[in-house]
């Protein structure tokens, strides 16, 4: 187990984007950790309050050059590293070379095998942290986590997307296979850099499927449930771009592979998470994003329908998947309770 410290002292690489800015709130009232420095590229440097007015009178920091060289001396425990995928896996083994642990957002360590990742992505450059780093979804790989020096912190949608259909396909209730994800995610999971696709007259008032048949977090999604389950998991996922800040709802359909009745299904996944202070299982509300937001709970529920398994879920994607998963993480890494700094 992790070894639990007075202070765990944080650095954040990537402040101004969205889920940069939400670790820094939710770090400014942590319990147990201090930030002691945000660092970016060369384009983005100043104080954070020029990037978030927000911030004004609550961080004293700049956003600096990111050097790798001078970390070892910050007497740093952990790095939140909030950049893209490619940049990530250059920057990842510096720190760890400079004793630091690290919790990488991007998608450079969640896909175990290389070549799926080039598939997805491109050559992937650092194989021995992709082969070290153990996957952030603490609901299944605490154990794991508390040992870790490497935690690659899942995708928003297969964190949506795992969590209610992990319980169920391993309790036999469901097949593996047939499985189609419909998802919806606020604009704010594009990020923060301006584009066409993202410019308000093109988004407001706009709902629309994208990714289509060929998203790079379906493989993801494929390679947790399979691992968490014991069985070859595939699924169809279809994303889509709804008019909204933050926000993220799935809704599954998969076929049953016993004859199951809805309390069925809800007891299997209240029985999954029972001690998982962050899932939520819903035996009457349905899910929704006004629900979860600003926290970092999922929340869960299931029917069964026509002949159909139906799951739904919703979270925050700039909490519970991105930076609360991020602090959830780090909390199990340094052995304090999951919840703590977090709602």
């Amino acid at each position: 187990m992790g070894n639990v410290k007075k202070t765990i002292r944080v650095i954040l690489v990537g402040g101004s984007g969205y889920a940069g800015f939400e670790a820094i709130r939710w770090l400014l009232r942590h319990p147990g950790a201090e930030l002691i420095g945000v660092y970016g590229p060369e384009s983005e440097l100043g104080p954070m309050e020029d990037f978030y007015p927000l911030l004004s009178k609550q961080v004293r920091f700049a956003q600096e050059l990111f050097e790798p060289a001078k970390f070892a001396s910050l007497g740093a425990d952990v790095a939140f590293l909030c950049v893209p995928h490619k940049v990530a896996m250059s920057y990842a083994p510096r720190l760890l070379d400079a004793g630091i642990r690290v919790i990488d957002w991007s998608a450079d360590y969640r896909l175990s095998d290389p070549a799926v990742y080039e598939k997805w992505y491109c050559p992937h450059e650092d194989l021995a942290g992709l082969k070290e780093a153990v996957y952030g979804l603490p609901e299944y790989y605490a154990v794991k986590i508390r040992a870790a020096r490497l935690i690659a912190n899942p995708g928003c949608y297969p964190t949506c997307t795992s969590l209610p259909l992990a319980p169920v396909i391993r309790a036999g209730l469901v097949e593996p296979t047939g499985i189609v994800v419909n998802a919806i995610s606020g604009v704010s999971g594009a990020g923060r850099k301006p584009t066409l696709s993202n410019h308000y007259p093109e988004r407001n008032e706009n709902f629309e499927p994208y990714g289509v048949g060929n998203h790079r977090h379906m493989p993801e999604m494929e390679q947790v449930l399979s691992d968490v389950t014991g069985k070859d998991v595939e699924l169809l996922f279809q994303p889509h771009l709804c008019p909204m800040d933050r926000g993220m709802l799935c809704s599954i359909y998969a076929r049953p592979a016993k004859n199951a009745t809805t309390d069925d299904l809800l007891d299997c996944l209240e029985a999954a998470y029972k001690d998982a202070p962050f899932v939520r299982v819903r035996r009457k509300v349905l899910p929704a994003t006004k629900y979860v937001a600003y926290t970092n709970f999922c929340d869960v529920t299931a029917r069964a329908a026509k002949g159909r398994v139906l799951l739904f879920s919703a979270l925050d994607n700039l909490v519970k998947g991105a930076s609360g998963q991020a602090i959830q993480n780090m909390n199990v890494m340094f052995g304090l309770p999951q919840e703590t700094g977090l709602y």
